[in-house]
């Protein structure tokens, strides 16, 4: 994959770091898909990273000699660490460890990369790399807001299985995806269509989990009741959340969509499994119920396929009543603050505002799934916004829109509800 630049973009000098995390062998990929989308790319490595990939490799594939100590004599005949901290217009640091992630949040250098990220004026973007337990710990995300406080822009990370086994958030994000994130920011003017508004950072530290698209309840081997969700308004809540700095958890029933980026994605099938997928989830900060769960499910599931009879007497089938997910996370002891959607073709506020007020919900997000261009399936939709407020109802009204756009515009009121 190589993305051709805008003009004025074109022979940008990128100055790649590279820290003692085992993502370190994309790097090398990186390096090479960087040099061929027509960037100038110079490497610094951590005595660490070498354990993990040679200096020769990046040389091989930068043309550049690679640097890897800040008290080289040669280089430092001319301050060549001053020189390299002005030689940039951009550092991008991939992997970036939990503990180069502290340093540099802390002011510290102490080797030649840290002290040219204290010594440059250039834009500056890490994409951090590490265990589930150690991204999710406190200090870490703590780190995470002050960098972001002191002007880093962090490109990920993702979620997915990990080398040491673990499965989680932590992962570096592929280099496609840091290459495709990186001329985002470089250039304003990129898909512009698709950018709708600048991202805020307020959701650093928080854990969010959030349901997607239908559940399946069987009636037989090769028939289940559904509904049309497509799933892609809460992939876009997701996607929202996780560039706000959040921790996401995606509990998705049966779509065709790709993951967001940084974002823990479960698959699951049932109403029955997407509560149980969410429990093993908390306790968490936020819990968005957007998922289109099936009311009903059949008492029974049939062993075999169910045939035809011979008269024309048509077929019963018995329901029951399936757990209903956002009530059941709203009434724990350690409750999230809780959002729920109500899709309806009639009576939308009266029937949004019986579900906020039975189901103790801090938002209602509910839209007409009837109305002709939005709803499932489509790429835009409209929404209004049921909460209480000193003993009465509010409303907020939002447009007709792209569900990117709708999805950002949510999570911007809710975090102001939560704060």
């Amino acid at each position: 994959m190589s993305l051709p630049l805008a003009p004025g973009l074109a022979g940008t000098r990128i100055l790649l770091g590279i820290s003692a995390g085992i993502a370190a062998y994309k790097s090398a990929h990186l390096a090479r898909l960087l040099k061929k989308s027509g960037f100038e790319v110079r490497v610094v490595m951590t005595e660490g990273a070498q354990a993990f990939i040679t200096p020769l490799t990046l040389q091989a594939l930068t043309g550049e000699p690679v640097r890897t100590s800040l008290l080289d004599p040669e280089a430092e005949a001319g301050m060549g660490h001053i020189e390299l901290a002005k030689w940039a217009d951009v550092i991008l640091i991939a992997p970036a460890t939990a503990d180069l992630m502290a340093r540099l949040a802390h002011g510290h250098a102490d080797d030649l990369l840290t002290t040219l990220c204290l010594a440059t004026e250039a834009r500056c973007l890490m994409a951090p790399a590490m265990n589930q337990a150690m991204w999710r710990h406190p200090a870490t995300l703590a780190n995470a807001d002050r960098l972001v406080e002191l002007g880093w822009i962090l490109l990920g990370p993702d979620a997915g299985d990990q080398a040491c086994g673990d499965v989680g958030l932590g992962r570096m994000l592929e280099p496609e995806t840091i290459l495709a994130q990186l001329l985002d920011e470089l250039e304003p003017a990129r898909d512009e269509a698709l950018r709708v508004m600048p991202v805020h950072r307020d959701l650093v530290g928080r854990r969010v989990v959030i349901t997607a698209g239908p559940t399946r309840e069987a009636l037989d081997p090769v028939r289940y009741l559904s509904n049309h969700s497509s799933g892609k308004m809460g992939y876009a809540l997701a996607a929202a959340c996780a560039e706000r700095g959040a921790s996401v958890t995606l509990v998705s029933g049966p779509v065709t969509l790709s993951t967001p980026p940084g974002v823990e994605r479960i698959e699951v099938i049932s109403a029955a499994e997407m509560l149980t997928a969410v429990e093993s989830r908390m306790p968490c900060d936020l819990f968005i119920g957007c998922a289109a769960v099936a009311d009903y499910r059949a008492a029974a599931i049939s062993e075999h396929k169910l045939k035809k009879t011979e008269d024309a007497s048509g077929l019963t089938l018995e329901l029951v009543r399936n757990p209903d997910i956002v009530a059941t996370i709203a009434a724990r002891p350690d409750r999230p603050f809780t959002v729920g959607f109500a899709a309806e073709t009639q009576a939308l506020e009266t029937h949004a505002g019986s579900k906020l007020e039975r189901k103790r919900l801090d938002l209602v997000v509910a839209n007409d799934v009837s109305r002709e261009g939005v709803g499932f399936g489509g790429d835009d939709n409209a929404a209004t916004l049921l909460w209480r407020e000193r003993e009465r109802t509010r409303r907020h009204t939002l447009p007709r829109q792209p569900k990117t756009a709708l999805a950002n515009a949510i999570v911007d009121h809710i975090a102001d509800r939560m704060r």
